[in-house]
């Protein structure tokens, strides 16, 4: 039996926009540390030393659209995985840790699966390796185990536990799950010392999992399986069944399963919380982020190329040019390519508001990044206008992009950097630095990084249409169409 770690990695970080987005969300970006999330998720059980060994691999359950990303951060980081699962749609936290459950399942006999959202920050990496540990037993016989963040305030905009009668050393029985409070009953909570946030980490054996969800949603059973049994495997990925996940229902593991463990005492599965205090935040807004950073005497954050002066209580993240907070107090700033967001740190929380006009107004901006990541390298629309499109291209060492055709546009290539191996039509040839080619409108095209250093091109579109759906593939290394 193994203690296999789990990350859900669905989650679009609405809150955190311009510098999250929906297909580049916050679990991507390293907001704390040089690391994204994701990359500090995954090495959360390291050094680990608990009653079970941590599987090699961890399983991610993420979206199709950030799978190529996903696989390159955890590779970067040495925590390459072949259990990345693609939900071609996203049906909430249960369905995920179902889709896991029948992984470990149908590869091993058991094994405790060990739930973390990976957009979360969790500062005390020995305090919450000390937490594992502790529910670890309670997990191995049976129960499923939450974990509790004893809370530092007053939150209305988490879940509480509340406390039940000890079970094991560090364990409690879980005497009800309540929804987020208004502020007077958060402060009743907090002052009671019997409640604790719900942190959204959970553990339970692979079986005992699949046990509660037969018998509370069989219908989300019968989705995942089905789904499970159409996978098809895609290099690092497996991509679940687009029509049977579809039809799965969408719920959250606290009320698929969590909430009504207590009323089926038929089922054996004792709900039980390990508190625990380890740094953690789900830095869901802004001003979350805020309180997490590292500040100056006058109370200021900042990233990148940023200046304070008669600034206080700031926060700035500038992503591609200098930010200048001159006389101002209780501000977010957040800049990127292509937006930027000026805000009073009081009002973080309606940022979603923002990206639901964007949203309905079809502004790029909700979407995607200006700087666009793809599994061989990424892209920079650094200029356009109305019939032309300037990009900057960079191809790792090694990959290649589709054969590909376009019907609207001709494409003129010039070689900043590195070695590019050019297929146009019959021919194909070497490009070096300064070099340049013509892609004329129509031709059958490849551009290829033979070298050992990043290949950094410009390129030049011209012509009546220049969207990215403009593309005919011929040949894809990465299985797209």
């Amino acid at each position: 039996m193994y203690l296999h770690p789990v990350i859900l990695s669905g989650g679009s970080g609405t809150r955190l926009w311009p510098l999250s987005r929906e297909q580049y969300p916050k679990q991507l970006i390293a907001l704390i540390g040089n690391d994204t999330m994701l990359q500090q998720t995954a090495m959360r059980l390291a050094g680990f030393s608990g009653s079970l060994p941590v599987a090699r691999e961890p399983i991610v359950v993420c979206n199709e659209e950030y799978r190529f990303i996903t696989a390159e951060q955890m590779r970067a980081i040495g925590c390459a995985t072949q259990h990345i699962l693609l939900e071609p749609v996203g049906r909430n936290t249960a369905p995920a840790l179902t889709l896991a459950a029948l992984t470990v399942n149908r590869e091993n006999t058991d094994g405790v699966l060990l739930v973390m959202p990976a957009d979360h920050v969790i500062r005390d990496r020995e305090a919450f390796h000390r937490a594992v540990a502790t529910g670890l037993d309670a997990a191995k016989a049976g129960a499923m185990v939450a974990f509790g963040i004893v809370p530092e305030r007053a939150e209305t905009g988490y879940g509480y536990i509340r406390v039940g009668a000890e079970a094991a050393p560090g364990v409690h029985q879980v005497a009800a799950f309540v929804e987020k409070p208004d502020a007077q009953t958060a402060t009743e909570y907090v002052a009671s010392g019997a409640y604790l946030w719900n942190s959204g980490l959970f553990m339970v054996r692979a079986a005992i999992w699949l046990k509660a969800i037969a018998h509370f949603n069989p219908a989300m059973l019968t989705a995942c399986e089905a789904g499970i049994d159409a996978a098809a495997r895609d290099a690092d990925f497996v991509r679940v069944g687009r029509e049977a996940f579809e039809a799965c229902p969408s719920d959250s593991i606290d009320y698929a399963v969590m909430e009504k463990l207590a009323a089926a005492p038929e089922l054996g599965i004792a709900p039980q919380v390990v508190p625990m205090s380890v740094g953690w935040s789900d830095v869901g807004a802004w001003d979350a982020l805020w309180a997490l950073a590292e500040k100056d005497d006058a109370g200021n954050a900042g990233r990148g190329d940023v200046l304070f002066e008669a600034t206080t209580d700031s926060l700035v993240h500038a992503t591609s040019r200098m930010v200048v907070c001159l006389g101002v107090d209780s501000l977010v700033v957040v800049e990127t390519a292509d937006a930027v967001m000026v805000a009073n740190k009081e009002h973080t929380q309606d940022v979603k508001k923002i990206v639901a006009r964007l949203k309905a107004e079809n502004r790029t901006q909700a979407l995607a990044h200006r700087k666009i990541h793809r599994p061989w390298g990424c892209y920079d629309s650094i200029d356009n206008g109305g019939r032309f499109q300037v990009k900057h291209i960079e191809v790792k060492p090694g990959a290649a992009l589709s054969l590909q055709m376009h019907h609207h546009r001709a494409e003129h290539w010039i070689v900043v950097r590195g070695t590019a191996k050019v297929t146009r039509g019959d021919e194909t040839f070497l490009l070096t630095e300064n070099q340049s080619t013509y892609i004329p409108l129509g031709v059958t095209h490849r551009l290829e990084n033979p070298g050992k250093m990043t290949l950094e091109m410009i390129e030049v579109q011209s012509g009546s249409y220049l969207g990215e759906d403009d593309i005919v593939r011929f040949e894809d290394t990465y299985g797209r169409r």
